[in-house]
């Protein structure tokens, strides 16, 4: 049986093949510095993890996510780049304070990562945010992230005001429509990031993606939806949005797309939840990824 060091050459000489010198040289990296603030398993068992196709960070067990260190799990859905970059962009468009606090409703949480992430660049006592996901992996998810963040969490039906940031993450399917019976509508920003992936493109994804995170995060199409277009979600959230009370005058809705999905989800804000103030957000890879509304 060869050496640690020996098989740690070989698999990293494998994972060069894969992915490249630098890439490679970049990943050892990062599973070696996780060694050593975590109980993770040998640096031989974490290589061979990646070169069966594991995600990095389900590997590693965590990823950045602007100023925040995010832990990640199997099989919720990892937050991407495109994500953070929004996030950031409507951090950086609004100015809630605790005299005039915002209170956010994140559909489809997953991590908690949109939420937390405004939740930790918003003043203190500024912002209430919920995070609903009908995933309860995702649910424990994102506590144990707003723990980590330091948000605190909070009473879903209490007026009464924080001197922190705080979060609620909440199990509820976006097929009910008394999902917000236990929230306190209205709500001044309602973020998403839902599955919109087609059926045929979901095929073509790769192994890394397919075989480890959760389907149900990515296909956008219910079982019984007759268009196979990635849109199933986007329909259901305009439902919602429409139902009286739950946005105020000059709400926000922002809600990420997928490629060539961004015209369509505009129509349909538009149509079926009468926001008529839509604009479209392209991603630094020039890709209109996120479709902005206000009420």
């Amino acid at each position: 049986m060869p050496s640690d060091a020996a098989a740690v050459k070989q698999l990293f000489t494998r994972l060069v093949s894969s992915l490249g010198r630098e890439t490679a040289t970049r990943e050892l990296k990062w599973m070696k510095q996780a060694l050593t603030i975590s109980h993770s398993p040998t640096l031989p068992a974490m290589l061979q993890r990646r070169l069966s196709g594991e995600p990095l960070q389900y590997i590693l067990g965590t990823t950045p996510f602007g100023p925040l260190d995010l832990l990640t799990r199997p099989p919720t859905l990892i937050p991407r780049p495109e994500t953070e970059d929004w996030t950031l962009r409507l951090a950086d468009m609004l100015t809630p304070t605790p005299l005039r606090p915002l209170t956010i409703l994140d559909l489809c949480t997953g991590t908690g990562c949109i939420p937390l992430l405004l939740c930790h660049l918003w003043p203190p006592g500024s912002t209430r945010a919920y995070g609903v996901d009908i995933s309860q992996d995702a649910i424990r998810l994102a506590a144990d992230n707003a723990a980590r963040c330091n948000i605190p969490s909070f009473q879903p039906l209490s007026l009464t005001p924080y001197s922190q940031n705080v979060f609620m993450p909440v199990l509820g399917d976006l097929r009910d429509p008394d999902v917000f019976k236990s929230l306190l509508p209205p709500f001044d920003i309602i973020t998403a990031n839902p599955p919109y992936i087609p059926k045929r493109e979901y095929d073509e994804l790769p192994v890394s993606v397919k075989n480890y995170e959760d389907p149900a995060a990515l296909l956008g199409d219910l079982p019984d939806s007759e268009e196979q277009d990635g849109l199933s979600f986007y329909h259901l959230i305009s439902q919602l949005l429409r139902q009286k009370g739950v946005l105020r005058d000059g709400s926000i809705v922002a809600l990420e797309v997928g490629q060539a999905q961004a015209d369509a989800v505009e129509g349909i804000l538009q149509q079926s939840a009468g926001l008529r103030n839509t604009q479209v957000w392209k991603d630094p890879w020039n890709v209109k990824r996120v479709v902005l509304a206000r009420a």
